[in-house]
């Protein structure tokens, strides 16, 4: 639930309780939001439930996820926030479907650590062509559970195009054939585009080099979570609103 989420990130010293006057910065769980289905994908190392939700039931899907990286939280807020926009404007699902997973790695988060609970970084343990078998990207693709689980949500959604949120790096990268994704993506927060390059056994190579669809990067600032959610939503919301309605036809 986002109370224990935001105590937990309060705890680790990367998150700021503040919002503006008048403003409710903590979202609703997303099991407290009506219409959208909810999913268990599976148990993290350490048996936390890695959770899911889809809203809409349209052809055209976008995937997004936050802390595939447990150091790196601030996209937690957002796809929550994410979550609750997309239900008060159901328009923007006509013909749509958006498959959200606000913590790809729990354990890692109540850790505030980059690694999972097995001290893997899920964000290399994928099957590329450039991944390198290690105790830190795993001796196997998909060794871990967690990257085991959005591999399946990934085969059995199959979406038009993924968003990942990082932190620090303060750009939009991407891979696959999404330039002219990021490129509308950037022109609706104040991100610059940056091509970083498919790191060895990441989401990026999986999804974009070897699947071929497009995925952005989303690198949020280093200081994005000390940033209250209020503040989160309206510098970076419209940026993943933008993901979810490009190339802005419904199917």
């Amino acid at each position: 639930m986002v109370g224990v989420l935001l105590a937990l990130l309060s705890i680790a010293g990367c998150y700021k309780p503040v919002s503006p006057p008048g403003i409710i910065a903590e979202t609703k769980p997303l099991s407290a939001i009506p219409l959208a289905k909810h999913h268990i994908l599976g148990k993290s190392v350490q048996q936390r439930p890695i959770m899911c939700s889809v809203v809409g039931q349209g052809p055209d899907t976008t995937f997004i996820l936050a802390t595939i990286h447990g150091n790196e939280p601030a996209g937690t807020p957002l796809v929550r926030r994410l979550a609750e926009y997309l239900q008060q404007h159901p328009d923007l699902l006509a013909g749509r479907k958006v498959v959200l997973l606000p913590v790809a790695n729990p354990d890692g988060m109540a850790r505030y650590s980059r690694y999972n609970a097995n001290g893997v970084d899920l964000n290399r343990n994928f099957a590329t062509a450039n991944r390198s078998n290690s105790a830190q990207h795993g001796y196997s693709p998909l060794s871990e559970p967690e990257a085991d689980a959005i591999a399946s949500l990934i085969r059995q959604h199959a979406p038009d195009r993924i968003v990942s949120i990082h932190q620090p790096m303060a750009c939009i990268d991407y891979d696959g054939p999404a330039w002219a994704l990021a490129n509308h993506m950037a022109q609706h927060c104040d991100l610059p585009i940056r091509k970083l390059g498919a790191q060895s056994g990441s989401l990026g190579s999986y999804a974009g080099l070897t699947l071929q669809i497009p995925i952005i990067t989303l690198e949020l600032p280093g200081n994005a979570d000390s940033i209250n959610e209020y503040s989160l939503w309206q510098q970076y919301g419209p940026a993943l609103i933008a993901a979810v309605i490009y190339p802005n036809r419904a199917k």
